[in-house]
């Protein structure tokens, strides 16, 4: 599981299995791989980037994002087959990945409102199942998110911070856990710490936009 994830920054991720699978692309290189299915957490710059989504599309590309992000994109239209809007508890499948949309916000800041309907995605793919949690903080919700493995922000600014990320991923409880959108190593260390002995934690290298 761990050698298919390619993190390329911030929330930029790629899933590489039976379909080539992207989470938030952002600055990736111009040769990038070409995506099958896209997903949007939201409509902020750094989680949407029309240039990088015009970059690996493809006729047949699906985008899945929620419904700020999808008005943005059709206006942006990109050449993808269909741009689908989800709203958090939605369920869907579509090329044989099943899809499941959860509330991803702020409960102390005012970035990311829960009234704001930005996502996370619980998605299932080849018997596994990968949760990206977007711009999020610890909340409620996540005691039924179970997944194999868990994206999880720990930057602190917009997002939870190294501690309050590994209390979610206790109650998470994935396989391992894989920190994003942090610019200092010092809080993926923490972040590790924290889970020593409890989750597996796997720190990806930031490769080459």
């Amino acid at each position: 599981m761990q050698e298919n994830l390619h993190w390329f920054g911030n929330s930029a991720f790629r899933f590489d299995g039976s379909k080539t699978i992207y989470f938030d692309p952002w600055k990736l290189a111009a040769h990038a791989k070409k995506a099958d299915i896209i997903f949007i957490s939201h409509e902020h710059f750094d989680h949407l980037s029309n240039y990088d989504i015009q970059n690996i599309c493809l006729a047949t590309t699906v985008i899945i994002c929620n419904n700020d992000a999808a008005a943005q994109l059709k206006k942006d239209k990109p050449p993808c087959k269909d741009i689908r809007a989800m709203l958090p508890g939605d369920r869907i499948e579509t090329g044989g990945v099943t899809v499941r949309a959860v509330p991803s916000y702020n409960l102390n800041k005012a970035y990311h409102t829960k009234e704001s309907k930005k996502l996370g995605f619980i998605v299932s793919i080849d018997n596994i199942s990968i949760y990206h949690g977007g711009d999020t903080d610890k909340i409620p919700e996540m005691s039924g998110y179970g997944c194999d493995i868990a994206i999880l922000p720990i930057g602190g600014t917009y997002t939870m911070g190294p501690r309050e990320a590994a209390e979610a991923a206790l109650i998470i409880k994935p396989k391992f856990a894989v920190p994003m959108h942090y610019d200092s190593a010092r809080d993926a260390k923490e972040f590790q710490d924290l889970l020593k002995n409890k989750i597996e934690v796997k720190i990806l290298k930031k490769e080459a936009r």
